[in-house]
């Protein structure tokens, strides 16, 4: 007896190694076969949430299966992104991360309950999303040269608004003056619509935010637009110069969103969620509501995508630092 049961388990074992691979194929071959949850780790109405359903509606079209948004807001988009890395690695969870939750974050928080890289597997960057310099009509600028030379007649007189201390519009910001070495003094408030608030008022005379928040107040001409910073003019704004051609060389502050699953998620399935969001972006409606807000569809690889995560470190790292900044 002892001996056929041994044979038994070597056979059994052997059955379940031949039909594991099968087994698991088939599950990617179905995939998604129930609702996929897709972690947005900020309030809604922002950026990242109005991105997430934008995808998570063509994604649903697309599968039969619904995508749900779940908004998981707080301490800089942290508390979402920690939910994501703890899920199952199942492909049914997915997070939105961008340059503040993946870039910021892991210079900005000395005990970051995630590690950017480790705990997780990038799909695809779906969009960037141009920052503007802007300030108020009353400063006797027209580019960001005349802006930077101001500051240097001026030092620590001109004040720049930001959306919190560590917030994107205060690295932009940051970044800014280490490569100007220029003098200006931040101000932060709670949220881009207070700071936007401040910059009408006068209260402060620059920003570096959001083309998305900003638009509305260049149209209106309760402020004015310097300069994008981005390496290549909008096309939907061809007359505005990049700030990196206009006064400040190599300045490059773009927002970017990007999706991503827990580590461990199959590689089967982390294709087949690359190659549907890839034909989402492509779609000339997602194209258009991308374009009418400044953003442009990225669509890059996995493989892309985690090399620019640890490029997006390295780079804001130094920034952070010379900052000072602390988490809000």
């Amino acid at each position: 007896m002892n001996k056929n049961n041994g044979l038994y388990c070597i056979l059994g074992v052997a059955l379940l190694a031949c039909t594991a691979p099968a087994v698991h194929a088939q599950g990617a071959a179905t995939y998604p076969a129930k609702a996929v949850r897709f972690i947005a780790p900020f309030p809604p109405g922002g950026s990242t949430d109005l991105l997430a359903r934008l995808v998570a509606q063509k994604l649903t079209e697309a599968w039969g299966q619904q995508v749900i948004v779940e908004n998981r807001g707080g301490a800089a988009g942290t508390i979402g992104v920690e939910i994501a890395a703890r899920a199952a690695p199942d492909g049914y969870t997915i997070v939105m991360g961008h340059v503040g939750t993946f870039g910021v974050n892991p210079t900005l928080y000395p005990k970051l309950p995630y590690d950017a890289v480790r705990d997780f597997m990038p799909i695809t960057v779906l969009a960037t999303v141009p920052n503007g310099m802007a300030v108020h009509p009353s400063l006797p600028v027209k580019t960001a040269r005349d802006f930077i030379a101001l500051a240097k007649a001026r030092p620590g007189e001109l004040l720049y608004a930001s959306g919190g201390s560590g917030s994107a519009s205060h690295l932009a910001g940051e970044y800014f003056k280490l490569l100007t070495k220029i003098n200006m003094v931040h101000v932060p408030y709670k949220g881009t619509a207070p700071a936007m608030a401040s910059m009408i008022s006068g209260e402060t005379t620059m920003t570096i935010t959001g083309m998305v928040a900003l638009m509305p107040h260049v149209k209106s001409s309760r402020l004015k637009l310097l300069g994008v910073a981005t390496m290549k003019r909008l096309a939907i704004l061809p007359a505005v110069p990049t700030i990196d051609e206009s006064g400040a060389p190599g300045y490059d502050a773009n927002q970017w969103y990007g999706v991503l699953a827990p580590a461990g998620t199959p590689r089967d399935i982390i294709t087949k969620l690359h190659a549907d969001m890839v034909k989402v972006l492509a779609r000339p409606d997602v194209k258009e509501r991308l374009a009418a807000d400044g953003a442009e569809a990225v669509a890059n690889t996995p493989e892309q995508f985690a090399a620019h995560i640890k490029a997006e470190i390295a780079r804001w790292a130094p920034v952070v630092k010379a900052s000072g900044a602390k988490p809000d």
